[in-house]
């Protein structure tokens, strides 16, 4: 059978490409156990150090699998495979190596959420993102009206969400969604060298930088500064760290190792 989920190692990173073109990779069950299975395979995968996420085919994602969200017997079945969603792409947002979602065509609905569970995005000029849940009487739910306003403005993300409209990769660039903006076909490209940059940093401190971020939001300010200075101070100890002095003096790249 064909994998709906498929890894290549490109040097230093991993490429994870939803591969159910036919369905506009449709996100259901199969596809987030192999994400799941994948992302913890890959975490002891010294020589991977970021990933990049794509989509075969002429789209990122149309979202989650319509079939399998039909087939739901009650609401008790819809509310596992939504918690089976959100937990799989809480995963991929906690992880200690970064992420980058490449998006081509559109992403929608839970397609758009799981690249919001990523670190970075990179989308090329043209294509659409969107949770167009409203149009169907629902709303998104794998963490999309959570992570939506807190990586676009409150106010756009609320139109998104109400409206169920999309925005183009260019309104999402404009309003900070969108980290990168990469030509027709260009957007694999883009967030490997995004991801190839990413992946020149001293492993721990990519892992402490992503969780200072993502934690400090949820802190007051005073505190999120104490919880810096902890981390900080703990990196000072690494080898990773002597390393960068080293090779800043020597005038060369550093070689990190993750220690």
């Amino acid at each position: 059978m064909t994998q709906v989920l498929t890894t290549e190692v490109r040097g230093r990173v991993a490429v994870l490409t939803l591969n159910r073109p036919g369905k506009l990779n449709a996100i259901g069950t199969p596809t987030l156990d192999r994400l799941e299975s994948e992302l913890h395979r890959l975490r002891g995968e010294r020589e991977v150090r970021a990933l990049v996420i794509t989509g075969a085919g002429r789209a990122f994602s149309a979202g989650a699998d319509l079939d399998e969200i039909g087939a739901c017997a009650g609401p008790y079945d819809f509310r596992a495979f939504v918690h089976r969603t959100t937990d799989v792409f809480g995963l991929l947002e906690a992880y200690p190596k970064p992420s980058v979602a490449a998006v081509h065509g559109f992403a929608f609905g839970g397609g758009l959420e799981l690249t919001l569970a990523c670190d970075l995005r990179v989308a090329e000029a043209g294509a659409r993102l969107g949770v167009p849940e409203m149009k169907l009487g629902v709303l998104p739910g794998a963490a999309g009206t959570q992570r939506l306003p807190r990586l676009a403005p409150p106010a756009i993300a609320k139109q998104m969400i109400l409206t169920g409209e999309p925005v183009t990769a260019e309104r999402a660039h404009a309003v900070g969604l969108v980290n990168e903006l990469a030509p027709p076909g260009g957007a694999l490209d883009a967030a490997l060298e995004l991801a190839e940059r990413l992946a020149a940093g001293a492993p721990r401190a990519l892992e402490a930088g992503k969780h200072l971020v993502d934690r400090g939001l949820g802190m007051d300010l005073d505190t999120a500064i104490a919880y810096e200075r902890e981390t900080v101070t703990a990196l000072f100890t690494t080898l990773d760290r002597e390393e960068g002095l080293k090779a800043f003096r020597e005038r060369r790249e550093p070689e990190f190792q993750g220690r």
